[in-house]
């Protein structure tokens, strides 16, 4: 995310650059350590994501097969980080872990289609800002035992997977949300999610990536998330 600072639909805007760095590597492990830089690859099995803008103390760390652990501090700074595939699907993820944010954070499936150019997002979680309140609500789904407001937003001349762009966002947010602060697991049935959409007249296009995310704008927080 770019920018919490009034909407955190601008924050959404530098998420689509998140997974644009080159160096895809089968089995690169990151190493615990302050400042981890931006990456994107194979980590044993999954396709993984980790974009910082370097103004907070962030660690991200491969774990084994679906896992991944973010640590940050400092209340500054732009960062996001997950694990999944390559491309996206209509898939069912589930996930568990822990995440326990202070401040602006989300948990979500975060992905992006071409053709057309989309940036999604299913939040299953989120710290102190909700994304519904800055979105147009274009309705509500139920999926997967639990209610989602759907929305749409526009970014203009943002950055996203194509370079700087103008482009739609989905979203389908959980409400209520899971609770942040510890323990944390659930289900994402994907298909669900876009039939939604594209009932709406929301449609996706070609798939590139789909990872579970946990991404932090000017705040704190830690994260050990397994996706399968």
């Amino acid at each position: 995310m770019v920018s919490f600072v009034s909407l955190v639909l601008t924050a959404v805007a530098v998420a689509g650059a998140h997974g644009i760095p080159a160096n895809v590597t089968e089995g690169f492990g990151l190493l615990a350590r302050a400042g981890t830089p931006s990456s994107a690859g194979t980590n044993n099995g999954f396709y993984y994501s980790w974009w910082t803008d370097n103004a907070a103390q962030a660690t991200y760390t491969n774990g084994a097969a679906g896992q991944y652990t973010l640590t940050w501090s400092g209340n500054n700074g732009n960062l996001v980080g997950g694990k999944g595939w390559n491309p996206g699907s209509a898939r069912t993820i589930n996930y568990r872990g822990t995440y326990q944010p202070n401040g602006n954070s989300y948990l979500a499936v975060y992905g992006w289609t071409r053709n057309p150019l989309i940036e999604y997002y299913v939040v299953e979680s989120y710290g102190s800002y909700n994304p519904s309140s800055a979105a147009a609500r274009k309705g509500t789904v139920n999926c997967d035992g639990a209610t989602y407001d759907i929305l749409q937003t526009t970014r203009v001349n943002q950055p996203s997977i194509d370079g700087t762009q103008t482009f739609q966002q989905y979203w389908s947010v959980r409400n209520p949300k899971r609770a942040p602060g510890g323990s944390i697991s659930g289900t994402v049935s994907t298909g669900c999610h876009f039939n939604a959409w594209a009932s709406l007249g929301m449609n996706l296009g070609n798939h590139n990536y789909q990872v579970v995310a946990t991404e932090g704008y000017k705040s704190s927080g830690t994260a050990t998330i397994t996706v399968s």
